[in-house]
């Protein structure tokens, strides 16, 4: 076993692409110890991506890009716009809000960083904010996709780990919220100690008719998470299910409500769609061969073992795996991270009673913040890239939003039933 971690970094360290790395590490395992043929290999490959959960995915994927293209994010900045009109850090504000908005459209961080980067980076730019202040905010802001459903990383979690994917959804919701308070406090102290983006001083807060008039624009993608939530938990559809109808859903909307799918804007979400899943099946698919050999080589046994024998106080080991996550997350990609550590790490939490649920939160809050932390997090170098800044300015102006992000998953962990309050709610 140890052969196989050695040649996993070795391919990592050359910089050979993650999917090949853990396809090419699993394979090599199995052709040394010569202990299985190699039809289980193939087997374990396309085995890997049969399942009715794991439709899901490609689902939700080609809604989100359906959804960029129906007009639903100019509604969506209206509204941020409109809620924090009155605030410090106005468009660092925007920003928070437009992400916590967007979680229920895009499911992924990346993508939800990458499109806001190009929308508002030019607009905090022009109010004087540093570029490596636009960068961080942009990126960190984007994390609070990662648990406002439905995120694709709860979907990979949920089907790993054997956890049900609706109470995940309806777990996510309240961390989602909580984050963008304390992101928004934190723009807010920031802007304020720096002197960015100060209201206008005849700035009024917003009425109830204005918020009333945005929110019948947007009320089309604010409804779609509670639509999933609704439906999965009273059995009208399964998650994958719930993938299909986002799709006829975002079709809906772009046609009939906004009127501006056209067929061009289809075809450009159909291709943005498959280059997505095509990154993502490919690391899947592989992981197959890779999760085998971990099995075979008893390494879930193995570690579950060695992290019982450092303590049983199940917050104390909650601690220990999302900061061994954290830095596993600058190296690897939380697709990656998610697929060879969920079937290690769900079983350990729940010999100590951990709810997988409250900790499926926690993981993929803390797996996701790696695609913003350097050396390899490719949230950072996309949205850096975009904006024209150094990574240097970013990790410096980030700084005071990590702390935020740090210190509300520490709430979580010390106060699970802030997770878990609406899924016991809703599921008993």
């Amino acid at each position: 076993m140890v052969l196989l971690l050695i040649l996993f970094v070795v391919l990592l360290l050359i910089g050979m692409p993650i999917a090949f790395v853990i396809g090419i590490s699993g394979m090599g395992y199995f052709i040394i110890e010569r202990a299985v043929p190699w039809t289980v290999l193939v087997q374990r490959v396309v085995a890997q991506t049969q399942s009715f959960t794991f439709l899901a995915i490609p689902f939700f994927i080609f809604a989100g890009n359906l959804m960029n293209e129906t007009g639903i994010t100019k509604n969506l900045l209206s509204l941020a716009k409109l809620l924090t009109r009155k605030m410090y850090g106005g468009v660092a504000q925007v920003n928070v809000v437009l992400s916590t908005l967007m979680g229920g459209v895009s499911g992924s961080a990346v993508a939800d960083a990458s499109m806001q980067i190009r929308i508002l980076g030019p607009e905090m730019d022009k109010q004087g904010y540093p570029k490596g202040y636009t960068a961080a905010i942009t990126c960190l802001s984007g994390l609070i996709v990662a648990t406002i459903p439905p995120s694709l990383g709860l979907i990979l979690f949920g089907f790993l780990g054997n956890v049900s994917i609706g109470k995940l959804f309806i777990a996510g919701i309240v961390p989602g919220i909580l984050m963008a308070v304390f992101l928004m406090v934190t723009v807010s102290l920031t802007s304020r100690h720096h002197h960015y983006d100060k209201p206008a001083e005849d700035a009024t807060f917003p009425t109830f008719k204005e918020i009333w008039t945005n929110l019948k624009m947007s009320i089309w993608a604010l409804l779609f998470p509670v639509i999933l939530i609704v439906g999965i938990r009273f059995g009208i559809f399964t998650p994958s299910e719930a993938g299909a109808f986002a799709v006829v859903y975002s079709l809906f909307c772009g046609v009939f409500v906004y009127h501006e799918l056209t067929l061009e804007k289809f075809w450009k979400a159909l291709k943005n769609a498959i280059a997505d899943l095509g990154s993502i099946i490919v690391i899947i698919a592989f992981s197959g061969i890779f999760g085998y050999a971990l099995t075979f080589g008893e390494v879930p046994v193995l570690m579950s073992s060695f992290l019982l024998s450092i303590t049983t106080n199940g917050t104390l080991m909650m601690l220990l795996m999302l900061a061994f996550l954290f830095f596993a997350g600058m190296f690897l990609d939380s697709d990656v991270n998610t697929l060879l550590l969920t079937p290690i790490f769900v079983p350990v939490v729940m010999s100590l009673g951990i709810d997988p649920v409250h900790f499926g939160i926690c993981m993929s809050t803390i797996i996701t913040l790696g695609c913003m932390t350097p050396p390899v997090g490719t949230g950072i170098y996309i949205v850096c890239g975009i904006e024209g800044c150094s990574i240097g300015d970013f990790v410096k102006e980030s700084t005071p939003f990590f702390a935020a992000i740090f210190l509300e998953i520490l709430v979580l962990v010390f106060f699970p039933q802030i997770t878990l309050f609406l899924p016991n709610l809703i599921y008993g």
